[in-house]
């Protein structure tokens, strides 16, 4: 199966290789190709997003089996775009159509929301012991969203570096049990299940 994946950025790209190894553990004999569309920092709107859609699931060298289309719901624009997820998926679902080939997901408020729950290799990275900014990663909103957070936590930090978001990402994630963010962070659960349903596998509960 080939999924083709939709994502804003750098950071959502260096996610894909942890999001791949964790499902590799699950699908046994069964993971798809997961084929990243970087979107150069926001996914398309409106018809430029159905167009997009369409391409990518009747090409016809490597049609996809399935797009997910994964946006930010921060995304630095006042008013905000989008309320929350679900309007985010709302309003994916509506740009594209009825196409049931095609599955909107959104990080709440942004991808560093998943980054949250590592909150002490954060610090250690920092060099800031800093309190965790909330119990639910996902309440992290659009008055101080996560990225805002964490670049604080660096700022205020004794390692003299700024947070770079692809280079710290990954160095997170490589000290990270992927079942921690999973369990906090309801978006990324709906994600993973999206991929895992798709492909056979089991949802996580």
């Amino acid at each position: 199966m080939k999924i083709a994946m939709l994502i804003e950025g750098k950071t959502e790209k260096a996610f894909l290789p942890f999001l791949r190894s964790f499902l590799e553990r699950r699908l046994a004999g069964g993971m798809p190709n997961l084929d990243p569309v970087p979107c150069d920092g926001r996914i398309p709107k409106e018809d430029k997003l159905r167009r997009e859609v369409q391409r990518l699931l009747n090409d016809r060298r490597r049609p996809a089996d399935a797009v997910i289309a994964l946006t930010d719901v921060y995304t630095g624009t006042q008013p905000p775009e989008f309320e929350d997820a679900a309007d985010a998926k709302r309003k994916l679902r509506g740009w594209v159509g009825q196409e049931n080939r095609f599955y909107p997901h959104a990080a709440q408020f942004e991808f560093e929301a998943w980054l949250l729950p590592y909150w002490q290799i954060l610090q250690g990275l920092a060099g800031h012991n800093a309190a965790a900014p909330a119990p639910d990663p996902e309440r992290v909103n659009h008055i101080n969203p996560p990225s805002k957070r964490i670049s604080d936590l660096f700022r205020r930090g004794s390692k003299g570096r700024a947070y770079v978001k692809e280079r710290d990402a990954i160095r997170v994630l490589r000290e990270a049990d992927p079942m921690t963010a999973i369990v906090q962070c309801g978006e990324l659960k709906a994600l993973i299940n999206t991929i895992l349903v798709l492909c056979g596998g089991s949802s996580i509960s």
